[in-house]
């Protein structure tokens, strides 16, 4: 199998017509190179929506009220309610499969601008949090620290800032922990700076939000036990889609809320989002593979379509052969291997283009920047082996039928072949 001259012989046998040879290697290659750059592309695709869930408790659900459609317990339809941080510990209590429950408060946008520091002012998103929010968001801290439970219980004023506000309303090398703001009129104490997990460094409001804690917003806000809406997380184990109808069903309890009204309360599933995401990363790869593969068999039926002219022309020297005694598997070994060979070639040459397209595209976003729902297309060496996998089979179907044609050639007709 490995000998010299059999190995000379496949050389000078697909090098006998080149252009022929190199038109039929195409095939293979174009197949592998586009199976490579499908999958690099949905890998890119794949981690740049995996960059936007990146630090953010996918296991989380978002519930808010909103207006009741259907009267209950004497209580007209159309009435607006508020939830109570009564029914944080309600849920708690009645759902122990949740990890974390965070009540929450924000300012509206006004009109004008809402925070200010000396003759900078401008317009920001307020939040009344607890420290577990932190968990929960894709950001992190910086500079100095998040608010605490000891913040929460004395009710100090004092606040978080993302970065971005950082850059409009101080200077660049200016001391920001220790300093005032003055929120709706109320002065807060800065004690940290947050970066987003996620943040491309673009967009109005990256990084221009504020975090306080929730009893120091209730209370210079005039919000008394008032919660705004809450995050909801389940703990590891537990599906908080699940988890979702006994929630609602606890809180319209406590809020008296007709159980059948399926619009007071409106909640976002992050978690039934996240395996819709995973769901259709799974789709990009079936139909990357699968178109990948109808070109890469476009290719192999043509190998074999070539292979079959090649025995063709090669009758007589077949015939002589084993008219000599030269065994039949030894001629359809050699057919075989001059598939594999002719096919794997191709398909490597396939191979290290698509890896040069993929670097290409990687330093063309390097110097470009990130670009959204896109980043560092790739494949991974298990990709490769499954395309030599691949190969190696091509190889073996689009020789087979090619050698047992040419094991059926009888020596006196191959030698009456003209």
């Amino acid at each position: 199998m490995f000998s010299k001259d059999r190995w000379k012989e496949i050389l000078e046998v697909l090098s006998s017509n080149m252009l022929r040879t190199v038109a039929t290697a195409f095939g293979v290659g174009w197949g592998i190179f586009i199976l490579i750059i499908l999958l690099a592309a949905g890998k890119g695709l794949e981690n740049g929506i995996r960059q936007d869930f990146n630090g953010v408790a996918t296991n989380t659900m978002f519930m808010w009220t909103e207006t009741t459609t259907m009267a209950y317990q004497g209580l007209p339809e159309g009435r607006d309610f508020n939830f109570k941080l009564g029914d944080v510990e309600l849920i708690r209590r009645n759902v122990p499969e949740l990890r974390i429950i965070s009540p929450r408060n924000s300012l509206r946008r006004s009109e004008g601008d809402n925070v200010i520091r000396g003759i900078e002012s401008g317009q920001y998103r307020i939040f009344g949090d607890y420290p577990e929010i932190i968990e929960q968001n894709p950001i992190y801290v910086a500079h100095g620290r998040f608010f605490n439970y000891n913040d929460i219980e004395k009710k100090r004023k004092v606040v978080v800032i993302g970065d971005g506000i950082r850059q409009d309303l101080y200077d660049e090398d200016e001391e920001v922990l220790g300093t005032y703001l003055k929120i709706s009129g109320i002065n807060f104490m800065v004690v940290g700076t947050y970066k987003e997990k996620t943040s491309n460094g673009g967009g109005e409001n990256s990084e221009r939000e504020i975090f306080m804690p929730f009893t120091t917003f209730s209370l210079a806000f005039n919000q008394s036990d008032n919660v705004g809406w809450m995050a909801i997380t389940a703990k590891d184990g537990s599906s908080i889609s699940e988890l979702s109808e006994s929630i609602i069903q606890t809180v319209k309890q406590s809020r008296k809320v007709h159980p059948d009204d399926k619009r007071a309360i409106g909640f976002f599933d992050l978690y039934e989002q996240f395996n819709r995401v995973e769901s259709l990363f799974g789709a990009l790869r079936f139909i990357a593979y699968f178109v990948g593969i109808l070109v890469l068999i476009s290719g192999i039926i043509g190998v074999s379509n070539i292979m079959l002219i090649v025995i063709k022309e090669r009758t007589k020297e077949i015939g002589i052969r084993r008219a000599l005694g030269e065994n039949p598997w030894s001629i359809k070994l050699q057919i075989l291997m001059e598939s594999i060979f002719l096919t794997i070639i191709s398909g490597m040459v396939g191979i290290i283009f698509g890896a040069l397209f993929i670097y290409g595209i990687n330093t063309l976003l390097d110097s470009v920047g990130p670009v959204d729902m896109f980043l560092n297309p790739s494949v991974s060496i298990g990709v490769v082996l499954i395309a030599l996998v691949i190969l190696v089979v091509s190889g073996l179907l689009a020789g087979f039928i090619p050698a047992n044609k040419a094991i059926k050639v009888r020596p006196i007709e191959a030698l009456r072949t003209e």
